[in-house]
């Protein structure tokens, strides 16, 4: 989940965009490549609907005459905005301008772009309409709409995600086709242009009832390879440890300095997270070890 605070300043490179893994030019028009049609159903990362989850069960959608690129342009128009994590924004009002919360962000863009309502609660009704990273991933998988987020990174529009489990909140984005994101990312950064690379995704989303193009040069992105976050089994090792103590050292760490990334360390990732204006994800990545002091 993410959902409003004054606006925060820009990043230290006097721009809206954060850059893990490369800087983005941040604007321009793609050259359209091949056309996917709204509501194909896309299951190259395997995921079968939710049998027992009934507000899933996807509602049919007409064709909305929008397209993803015209989702891109409605959120590029509000760089630089404030985050709060659950803020709450009203889907029916045109000229809300943040604070924004991740999926409330790319929820709003949708619906100003298209009138679709999607991964929010109720899903009929914009007054009311609440938005979750989790009814995103949960709607999106009952009605077949997810697709690799690998391939998501060259549809400009696509929403990218990362699910929610447990007590972890999760993190969503808009593709710009090109391997980067326009997203609502955290208190620090605020409405950034930024980078897949060097992230972890779960998958991409394709929201029926708008019309994709996908590029005809597919973007070079990474996937995260040194992030450290709860897993079953618990994840163990040294480079745990240096997470550990730099967390006691400053004040966030309470247990014990045992090497292993259980419950406790999570939950002390995640306030050190929230004090520092970070996605409070539980989740060491390459901003989170920065910040840290653990690189």
């Amino acid at each position: 989940m993410a959902k409003k605070s004054p606006k925060k300043p820009a990043p230290a490179n006097g721009g809206n965009e954060l850059s893990p893994g490369r800087e983005l030019d941040g604007g321009g028009e793609i050259d359209p490549g091949s056309e996917i049609e709204p509501g194909t159903e896309l299951a190259s990362i395997g995921m079968a609907p939710h049998a027992n989850l009934a507000s899933a069960l996807p509602i049919p959608i007409a064709f909305s005459g929008a397209t993803g690129a015209e989702v891109l342009a409605v959120a590029r128009q509000h760089l630089g905005e404030a985050y709060v994590l659950g803020a709450r924004a009203p889907m029916a009002n045109p000229a809300w301008v943040g604070p924004w919360d991740c999926a409330e962000f790319v929820s709003w863009c949708v619906y100003r772009a298209s009138k679709i309502l999607f991964g929010t609660e109720p899903r009929h009704d914009p007054m009311l309409a609440d938005a979750y990273t989790g009814c995103w991933f949960e709607q999106a998988r009952a009605g077949g709409n997810m697709i690799d987020w690998r391939e998501a990174a060259g549809i400009a529009g696509a929403a990218i995600l990362r699910r929610p489990v447990g007590q972890q909140i999760g993190h969503i984005v808009l593709s710009d086709g090109r391997g980067g994101t326009i997203e609502a990312h955290s208190a620090l950064f605020g409405v950034i242009a930024g980078s897949l690379s060097n992230r972890r995704w779960d998958c991409g989303i394709l929201v029926p009832g708008i019309r994709y193009l996908r590029n005809e040069a597919s973007p070079q992105v990474s996937a995260a390879t040194d992030v450290v976050r709860l897993t079953q089994p618990l994840t163990q090792g040294d480079g745990i440890r240096v997470i550990q103590q730099r967390l006691a050292a400053l004040g966030f760490m309470t247990g014990s300095i045992d090497g292993i990334f259980g419950p406790q360390t999570a939950h002390a990732v995640r306030s050190f997270q929230a004090r520092q204006g970070l996605v409070a994800d539980g989740e060491v990545g390459p901003l989170t070890r920065k910040a840290l002091g653990a690189a």
